[in-house]
């Protein structure tokens, strides 16, 4: 696939990892990237955003593979069962990526834009280490941007019990791409009264 992003946001391609993979605990256990949103699955937003970026879309998915694989390159899955959390997807994801970076987004936020995305690119060239967004001093590992050569330090991390991804990646000293507080692109609509204001229609 020919990338149509401008050539100047990077300083070169990156993969992309859509975190999918989640048990849905407070969407009463429903597949979340699968919900419609303005007639349209969570993950196909997101999809529509990143696909000019990347000719390496990874989802990580636990159940409903052929609907997603409609929206990857690659598909991955948690290395254990019972939905281990978001750091299990990310490993999963470093592993196969065919790029030096990973972006790293959740399902759940449909608006996310490609400036944001820009923005993240464009900051790794004066960094090696892990980007995250921060809003009101608050990390969010779900908007970050993870290099490849993390996965080794970040696997040890796991093996010795680690299970959240934020706290692995703080121990890196990440830098951080500084939102606002009321910033409507970092948006989790990740229970069914954040999607009632639009259509709400379990499609599994």
């Amino acid at each position: 696939m020919t990338l149509t992003c401008p050539s100047d946001v990077s300083s070169g391609p990156c993969s992309v990892l859509l975190l999918a993979g989640g048990r849905g605990a407070r969407m009463g256990g429903r597949d979340k990237g699968l919900l419609l949103w303005k007639d349209k699955p969570l993950i196909a937003h997101l999809h529509a955003v990143v696909r000019p970026f990347t000719n390496d879309l990874i989802i990580s998915c636990n159940r409903n593979e052929e609907r997603y694989r409609l929206y990857a390159d690659q598909l991955v899955g948690d290395s254990q069962k019972d939905f281990p959390g978001p750091l299990a997807g990310v490993l999963a994801g470093l592993a196969v990526a065919q790029y030096p970076w990973l972006l790293v987004l959740a399902c759940d936020a449909p608006n996310i834009d490609a400036p944001l995305i820009k923005a993240l690119l464009e900051a790794r060239r004066a960094f090696d280490t892990a980007l995250m967004v921060r809003q009101a001093g608050q990390w969010q590992p779900m908007f970050s941007l993870i290099p490849k050569a993390l996965l080794p330090g970040l696997q040890q991390d796991w093996d010795e019990g680690e299970r959240s991804l934020l706290r692995a990646l703080l121990k890196r000293d990440p830098m951080a791409l500084t939102c606002a507080a009321d910033d409507p692109r970092l948006s989790n609509f990740n229970t069914p009264e954040l999607l009632s204001d639009t259509q709400y229609l379990p499609i599994e």
